[in-house]
């Protein structure tokens, strides 16, 4: 849940922005340019695109073993049947409460978290992956400073239908999270047009040539009028990420994204979510606990990134 959610706006923007540019992030920034991570080509590959445009997309199996895919995508496929037994039992993946005389039914978007009410623990082979060295070398590098690890999650969104509407981060939006953001998705299953693809506007970001249209800010407003959007960045501009199981992208998500509008078949996707210290501090809060885990295992870098 979002710390900005009891805290007025004003408050709140102000906190982050003492963390940003005073207590956390120089402090991040000083430990990462002493000892900066040594890539290899499929890393720098990455951080390149990410420098470039914002996002880079890559085959799980170049980044890390075809052995380790197989394993994890074999043990993500609980989860996904789970989700498919709850629906065939009678769960709806929309709900709509009984309207009121005279007025609509207000829909809503159904999507399985895995992690939602049990929270994900450092002995989950997904948490350590998010949380390796070779997952922050990339993530640490665009951002130029060391990064936490705020969100990690399996979602699993089923079809709508084709009339169905956008709702939620189905829409155009900027992440609050941070305006130093790296979200990794990892599909589990093939995705395409009918799937939920996630799309993006590069150039959307800091620094960018969309970045001044409702622009980012701590505890601001992040879903512009879409249909003023849509008239001011054109298609042109949208980047769709349709790909094979298997597929990770990496993208700062304080850029305009969407994404799950599944229409023709369930989307299956992996989440993790890097942040500065000072969005840490300031903005959210993690979704999962590493307890007394054997944090004595991991590297300085790693155990920075999930304490």
């Amino acid at each position: 849940m979002a710390k900005v959610k009891d805290r007025p706006a004003e408050e709140v923007a102000a906190d982050y922005r003492r963390h940003d540019e005073i207590e956390s992030n120089p402090q991040s920034r000083e430990l990462f340019e002493s000892e900066q991570p040594q890539l290899d080509d499929v890393q720098r590959e990455i951080v390149g695109d990410l420098n470039t445009q914002g996002f880079a997309m890559v085959p799980f199996s170049r980044l890390f073993s075809q052995e380790l895919w197989n394993e994890m995508f074999a043990e993500a496929q609980e989860f996904e049947r789970e989700m498919e037994r709850q629906l065939q039992g009678g769960t709806e993946p929309v709900n709509a409460k009984k309207p009121k005389p005279g007025k609509p039914v207000k829909e809503k978007a159904f999507m399985g978290r895995r992690y939602k009410k049990d929270p994900l623990t450092l002995d989950s082979p997904w948490l350590r992956l998010g949380g390796s060295d070779r997952m922050l070398g990339i993530v640490n590098t665009y951002l130029g400073m060391l990064s936490k690890l705020s969100y990690a999650d399996q979602w699993y969104s089923p079809p709508r239908g084709s009339e169905a509407s956008r709702l939620g981060s189905m829409r155009w939006h900027r992440d609050y999270n941070d305006q130093h953001l790296v979200k990794v998705f990892i599909y589990m299953c093939d995705v395409d047009e009918g799937t939920g693809p996630l799309q993006y506007v590069p150039g959307s970001a800091r620094g960018g040539p969309y970045a001044g249209e409702w622009p980012w800010a701590p505890a601001g407003e992040t879903y512009p009028p879409q249909e003023e959007f849509e008239q001011r960045i054109p298609d042109t501009a949208v980047q769709t990420f349709t790909g094979p199981a298997g597929s990770m992208i990496f993208c700062n998500t304080s850029g305009f994204h969407r994404g799950g509008f599944a229409t023709e078949r369930p989307r299956n996707v992996w989440v993790y979510n890097y942040v500065s210290p000072a969005a840490l501090v300031a903005l959210v809060d993690r979704n999962f606990d590493i307890g007394n885990g054997a944090l004595g295992e991991l590297s300085d870098v790693e155990r920075f990134a999930l304490t």
